[in-house]
């Protein structure tokens, strides 16, 4: 390599970490307070669904699950843990969250079934030529 081509690449180095500065200076780290959105997976085989919702650090209690017009909605808040200290970066979302879901025709909503273990919400909903209705679903 010449002696241009080093030079060339110790200046590009040295913008890139002025670039950074300048971004850490202009950008907060600290992004607290914000609602987000739990990652999900739907899943369809022959006989259900099933929804995962990743709800870390949420109890069964602090989750709301609620079914009206063949419509799921999942709810809930994950506080922030951290009461008299201050953030040097905060990338875990916390806040309120809603997340709703359309059910097909052919779900069997009188049995559907939520569990929560380990952060994951895991609701599994039969599949049934015959409609029935139900409003209210509790978290095993």
């Amino acid at each position: 390599m010449s002696e241009f081509s080093i030079d060339i690449e110790k200046q590009l180095t040295r913008l890139g970490k002025d670039i950074q500065n300048i971004v850490e200076r202009i950008v907060p780290l600290e992004d607290k307070g914000h609602d987000f959105t739990p990652d999900c997976d739907i899943i369809e085989s022959e006989e259900e669904f099933v929804i995962k919702l990743d709800l870390p650090g949420l109890s069964k209690e602090e989750i709301n699950l609620a079914l009206k017009d063949r419509v799921l909605t999942v709810k809930g808040e994950r506080a922030d843990d951290v009461d008299d200290q201050s953030y040097r970066r905060q990338e875990r979302s916390t806040g309120v969250f809603s997340r709703s879901f359309a059910l097909p025709e052919n779900v069997n909503t009188a049995e559907i079934d939520a569990r929560s273990s380990h952060g994951v919400l895991t609701i599994t909903m039969p599949k049934s030529g015959v409609p029935n209705d139900a409003t209210s679903i509790p978290i095993k």
